[in-house]
């Protein structure tokens, strides 16, 4: 049977997600409730130019060979985080692409490979970013990341944006070998803050992102900058815009 990446990430979540989590879908938000906002990388950095690399690659191809390339992605880390059979995001990334390039038939030379991943190495924030981290940063409330992704790419994510210093904290989920939307993901969040979590806005790139924030009990801001369709996972995030100047205006205004 095959999986589509909505079939799979409603059958992860169901699985991986605590009963007495799932019971808080909606926890009711107030910015002055909020003490820290943790920030999935691609809310901060704009991942299109990988994809782009993928066109002048392999011209007439690299949309197609970008689109499975993404969706295999995903789908790998969410099962090596229902199995345990855990590797970093960084090789989950190279193998999607092997994959991706298989399955579309098109040969990728080892250079050609290596180009593509180093894209992952020379993120840059998306344009409003830095002065909305700002704004927040004024606000007094603590800001952190947390992502799936490796220390090296969101420390290099950060060097690139001029961003060194912002975060409190960078927290991969590679420290304890698990992939979002596990849980215990999530909760690396109120380990490492020392606070509960309806005190923390999670900001998610994806909608399935937030819909595994609000599982775990997080206040959710959906930045839906690819102005996809909303998840249909039973939970809504409390706000959404496509930029963070959007967030700064929510977290003023709830």
């Amino acid at each position: 049977m095959q999986l589509d990446r909505r079939s799979f990430v409603t059958l992860g979540s169901a699985s991986l997600v605590a009963p007495a989590a799932a019971a808080a879908l909606a926890p009711s938000v107030s910015g002055k409730s909020i003490e820290a906002v943790a920030f999935d990388a691609f809310a901060l950095f704009d991942p299109r130019p990988i994809f782009r690399a993928c066109e002048a690659a392999i011209p007439d191809r690299g949309a197609e060979l970008a689109q499975a390339w993404r969706g295999r992605q995903f789908e790998y880390q969410w099962l090596r985080a229902l199995t345990g059979m855990y590797a970093d995001f960084w090789s989950v990334t190279a193998d999607a692409l092997q994959f991706a390039a298989h399955s579309i038939h098109v040969d990728l030379s080892d250079h050609t490979r290596d180009e593509l991943m180093h894209g992952y190495l020379t993120m840059r924030s998306w344009p409003e970013v830095p002065a909305a981290l700002e704004k927040l940063r004024r606000s007094g409330r603590k800001l952190v990341v947390l992502s799936n992704a490796t220390d090296a790419i969101l420390n290099a994510g950060l060097a690139n944006s001029g961003l060194t210093g912002t975060f409190q904290h960078v927290i991969s989920t590679d420290r304890i070998k698990t992939f979002k939307p596990d849980p215990r993901a999530y909760r690396l969040g109120t380990q490492v803050l020392g606070l509960r979590a309806p005190q923390i806005l999670f900001v998610a790139f994806a909608g399935w992102d937030a819909a595994g924030a609000g599982w775990f009990g997080y206040p959710t801001f959906w930045n839906n900058r690819l102005n996809a369709a909303a998840e249909e996972l039973g939970v809504r995030p409390q706000g959404s815009g496509a930029t963070l100047d959007e967030l700064v205006t929510f977290l003023d205004a709830s």
